[in-house]
């Protein structure tokens, strides 16, 4: 059965952990799908993952709603939430009624995700009224790392921490579905989780959250770089597939690939024409 708005709050009320990751193909988040993960996440991160960007701020729209469409096909019961971008949203409460509408309905998501917490509550609350269900993201928000001063963890100090919970708390009022904590204290987090209704999804935000989420790229490796704390290897994806690449360019340029086994045969009578005709 397809997962709900329905599904994601029993599952807190039951007190059941909700699976996330991100997604951007179709071939990849169908195989996610049949694995039984809850959540897919069309994650403005495909700038960087997919499209090779330093950040996320120049994903756009239709950035977004391209790979939507894709993850949506293949989601048969997964719960599909795509990002809003940089600048979709924050420039008015009409911009982000707009382009929220936009992803559902181009994009095909079930809900849509947008950064920010008291300062956007007007957003979220004028999207849910034009019945467009909103995952709120609070605590490190990527698309503002220019004014964080980089991506490092939030709410360490009281007032700082304090912020993040009013930000929980308003997001909800707001009639956000959903709360997503990336990179705040795991006591900070289990606090919010206890505080509000609707479920929290962490991203290095600690156990005590009602779900996780992860960047796929990251949890299969398929980085050479260094992986953040909050990330755990699941397969070495990465490196196998880099083996597979080199074993075919060399099997290649040494004729050990295609064999006979990979080959379609022809008639002997027709090539015997064919050859009559062409190199006589």
């Amino acid at each position: 059965m397809k997962n709900t708005i329905a599904t994601l709050k029993e599952r807190k009320q039951n007190r059941q952990k909700i699976t996330m990751l991100t997604a951007y193909d179709y071939t990849t988040a169908k195989l996610m799908d049949e694995s039984g993960v809850d959540c897919l996440l069309v994650g403005d991160s495909l700038g960087m993952v997919m499209l090779g960007y330093d950040s996320t701020v120049s994903v756009t729209m239709e950035d977004m709603i391209h790979h939507s469409k894709a993850v949506a096909r293949a989601a048969k019961s997964a719960f599909v939430v795509t990002d809003l971008p940089f600048m979709s949203y924050q420039t008015s409460v009409y911009d982000a009624v707009f382009n929220a509408g936009r992803l559902i309905k181009e994009g095909q998501a079930q809900a849509v995700k947008l950064e920010g917490g008291q300062a956007f509550s007007e957003h979220i609350k004028m999207i849910t009224q034009a019945s467009i269900p909103v995952v709120a993201h609070i605590g490190l928000m990527p698309q503002s790392v220019l004014a964080l001063g980089g991506y490092k963890v939030q709410g360490k100090d009281y007032q700082d921490a304090k912020n993040i919970v009013l930000d929980a708390l308003a997001v909800e009022q707001a009639g956000a579905i959903a709360i997503v904590l990336e990179c705040v204290p795991a006591d900070l987090a289990k606090l919010i989780s206890q505080l509000v209704s609707i479920p929290t999804i962490g991203i290095g935000a600690g156990v005590n959250c009602d779900g996780q989420v992860l960047v796929y790229q990251d949890m299969l490796s398929m980085y050479d770089g260094v992986a953040s704390k909050f990330v755990k290897s699941f397969a070495p994806i990465g490196h196998y597939m880099k083996q597979a690449f080199t074993d075919y360019c060399q099997e290649v340029k040494q004729q050990q690939f295609p064999t006979s086994i990979h080959e379609f045969a022809i008639d002997s009578e027709v090539m015997s024409k064919l050859k009559s005709e062409f190199q006589s």
